[in-house]
């Protein structure tokens, strides 16, 4: 599983017109089915009046498939939901939910050509996407002996660790905050830099 991964920095939207019918797609953050399913609740709020309002999230890591989910809305079976969903899972953005809103314009696309446009449009989407890293963290309690203090504290940015709370008793206790990529490197230096006593647990 992905430890960091980019994920949508806030809801976006943009629109192309397919054969004279407006496809309005609108995407954003989706870390979970919830949270994707209120989404696609509000945007069908808004377009109350459109066509179809198709839709596929995947609430996960980019390519997880875990926690997805789509709709045709009234399009034919697999021509809408399917491919929006593949082209999300494929398309390197973790926790996204995207509605494609259509307004028809009186002439249709066939199958192929639907497929093609809902496609589109949710690459339309991602390629505009604001974007931002998300970063899995771990809470670590790190113990060490007063006289590796200076030396420990210096070696934290290198680990991207961020002191949450000091605790000072017979020993010097961190509760630190990192990326959970470190946390085995970080382990391993403690030991080096402590002679074996220096303690790391879940915070």
């Amino acid at each position: 599983m992905a430890i960091r991964y980019p994920i949508p920095a806030e809801t976006y939207r943009t629109e192309d017109s397919i054969k004279r019918s407006r496809f309005i797609v609108t995407a954003s953050h989706a870390p979970d089915s919830e949270s994707a399913k209120a989404f696609i609740t509000e945007i069908k709020a808004e377009f109350p009046d459109a066509t179809h309002n198709c839709w596929a999230y995947a609430a996960g890591p980019p390519g997880d498939t875990a926690q997805v989910g789509m709709s045709d809305d009234g399009e034919p079976h697999g021509t809408a939901g399917k491919p929006m969903l593949n082209t999300l899972l494929h398309g390197g953005v973790g926790e996204i939910a995207v509605v494609v809103t259509r307004y028809f314009g009186g002439t249709k696309l066939g199958t192929g050509g639907l497929v093609r446009a809902y496609t589109s449009l949710v690459n339309l989407a991602l390629e505009g996407l604001p974007q931002k890293e998300k970063v899995e963290t771990v809470r670590l309690l790190a113990t060490v002996p007063y006289q590796s203090v200076t030396l420990f504290k210096r070696m934290l940015p290198e680990f991207e660790a961020e002191v949450a709370e000091e605790r000072f008793t017979d020993e010097a206790g961190f509760v630190l905050v990192m990326p959970a990529e470190h946390e085995a490197d970080f382990a391993a230096r403690v030991a080096e830099l402590t002679d074996g006593r220096g303690r790391i647990k879940a915070g």
